[in-house]
């Protein structure tokens, strides 16, 4: 894969290149210093990822990662030294099309290798996610209903781009929106519980983590917030598995829509946001074909119109929307 770095400081630039190193099938093809840099070299040798810091003189991160994706678009992963500080900056990088977001790996610090291997992983998974051929073929599983009285839930699936189109998405429900909802965003789980305060914050809405065992729930917004899948049980619960464990995206889509159309007692709809790669595509697929509504965000109001496209390309979703017609089709289909 060839890879660009873009950070001001030389002792991360440094940590970067030590890791990238451990894998030879990885190839530095250029190292900016700013977000300025960075824009000007990638529209002159576009990398198939970019290891991208936030906080840089002349052009922040943020800025870099707008300005790229709508000039020269690649992959982008964020990497940082402090995501507390900079949780909001990581977000609204995210909403401009980054991918994903890593802790810098530590110089010096114990076994070089092992501080390595979150960033490597991540460098794996996102070749996966851009090389990606093909789909994977799920056959609908028979419905099976349980005996509890109906209720209504809000599926919804993001990738890159997710943050700022969840955010928009989520102001334009009231606080009082009866039917519950839960999130599933390609999001590394150490920064799950940031964006769900990000989220509730920018929203207005009550957002945080799904637990263990609770049911979806009107009046809270409920986000996956760990790197296992997480389903929908038979008794209406939520649970987080590692299984199906060659599933590239975790948590996946495409785990949570298809337990959605296998279990879910009422009224449901299935939204697919913005994001690169296919997941939620065949998810979205089942939730349709056992009679519930699906809304697939649309190109142009889309940072990244991959997973949107594979569901329209498969026929998965009912209506093909602009995000900001989104909520409002949302209340008009759970109108009280």
């Amino acid at each position: 894969m060839k890879i660009a770095i873009v950070n001001d400081m030389p002792m991360a630039v440094e940590a970067l290149r030590r890791a990238l190193a451990f894998d030879p099938s990885h190839e530095l093809v250029w190292v900016a210093t700013n977000g300025a840099e960075a824009v000007k070299y990638c529209a002159e040798l576009t990398p198939d990822l970019i290891l991208m810091d936030l906080i840089m003189p002349v052009m922040d991160g943020v800025e870099a990662t707008r300005r790229i994706m709508a000039e020269s678009p690649c992959a982008i992963v964020i990497v940082t030294v402090d995501r507390q500080q900079n949780v909001h900056r990581v977000f609204e990088a995210m909403g401009y099309g980054a991918l994903d977001v890593v802790d810098t790996p530590a110089l010096g610090a114990g076994n070089a290798q092992e501080a390595a291997a979150p960033l490597l992983r991540k460098i794996l998974n996102i070749g996966w996610l851009i090389g990606q051929r093909g789909s994977r073929v799920r056959s609908a599983p028979a419905p099976l209903r349980s005996s509890a009285p109906r209720q209504s839930l809000v599926a919804i699936g993001s990738s890159a781009g997710g943050p700022a189109a969840l955010e928009v998405l989520l102001k334009g429900l009231p606080q009082d929106f009866r039917a519950a909802i839960v999130l599933v965003q390609h999001v590394d789980q150490v920064f799950a519980a940031g964006m769900a305060e990000w989220l509730s914050s920018a929203s207005g809405l009550k957002v945080r983590l799904a637990r263990e065992g609770e049911p979806p729930q009107s009046g809270t917004v409920l986000l996956a917030g760990t790197n296992h899948h997480i389903r929908l049980l038979k008794n209406g619960t939520l649970s987080y598995t590692a299984e199906p464990v060659n599933e590239i995206y975790r948590p996946s889509i495409d785990v949570f829509f298809e337990s959605v159309a296998t279990y879910w007692n009422g009224d449901a709809v299935g939204v697919l946001l913005t994001g690169m790669g296919r997941d939620g595509a065949q998810g979205l697929k089942l939730m349709r074909d056992q009679g519930y509504m699906t809304i697939a965000q649309d190109q142009n109001s889309s940072a990244v119109y991959g997973m949107p496209k594979a569901a329209a390309a498969i026929d998965a979703a009912v209506e093909i929307r602009p995000l900001d017609k989104i909520a409002p089709r949302l209340l008009e289909i759970f109108a009280k």
